[in-house]
């Protein structure tokens, strides 16, 4: 069996625990108001923002017995530096300020999650670096195009017209980023860098989780 396949199974239950949350279940089925859109892309501009300084914390401390690591990294920074930019797009389509939105920290939750993954490129293992790759295109790939729909609908705003570039584009462009990790990611035969892999994939769904719990950036529902 792969190591790809042994990262589905080991964490496909931390995956799965989103869509139990309250909050998840009804932004897929309702969508959401326009604070609440808001105040998710704040959130997700941070995140994004990081996205490329993180890769390139973990590009560094891979030695040669992972090089193929660090050139995909290498690679992957060079596709995905500048997307921050479509997230202010969105959020001035949403009638936002994105110069408030870039200079006001994120939510708890969200600072919890960048954080931890500047923590685990540099202190635990450069390799913890593909968790966080994973957990963000299985979201983006699984639910993004879903929820960019929903929350279109319950706007009653046309995806097209703006105000959802990054979610949009990202459902699509994360399904050939997926076939490019899954190649990577069975080249890994390291034990040690196999269980970092495994234990980031898991905070970075928990984390991400947080954002639609109390003290993330929208309200849970009521009940």
């Amino acid at each position: 069996m792969s190591f790809f396949i042994s990262l589905v199974e080991l964490t496909d239950a931390s995956r799965r625990e989103l869509e139990t949350i309250p909050r998840v279940h009804a932004m897929l089925h309702g969508g959401l108001t326009l604070q609440q859109y808001q105040a998710f892309l704040h959130d997700l501009f941070h995140i994004v923002w990081h996205f490329c300084p993180v890769m390139a914390a973990a590009a560094a401390r891979c030695d040669d017995r992972f090089r193929h690591v660090r050139m995909e990294l290498y690679e992957r920074i060079g596709e995905e530096k500048g997307h921050e930019a479509w997230v202010l797009e969105d959020i001035a389509a949403m009638g936002a300020d994105p110069v408030a939105a870039s200079g006001t920290p994120p939510s708890p939750p969200a600072q919890a999650m960048i954080a931890f993954n500047y923590y685990a490129a540099e202190r635990v293992h450069p390799c913890s670096v593909l968790g966080m790759l994973y957990m963000l295109e299985v979201v983006s790939s699984v639910y993004g195009g879903r929820v960019a729909e929903a929350i279109a609908r319950s706007l009653g705003r046309d995806p097209a017209a703006g105000g959802f570039r990054f979610l949009s584009s990202h459902a699509s462009m994360d399904v050939d980023h997926m076939a490019s990790l899954n190649r990577l990611v069975k080249t890994i035969d390291d034990a040690e860098a196999q269980r970092a892999v495994v234990n980031a994939t898991r905070v970075n769904f928990h984390q991400f989780g947080q954002l639609f719990r109390e003290g993330g950036p929208l309200e849970p529902v009521p009940g």
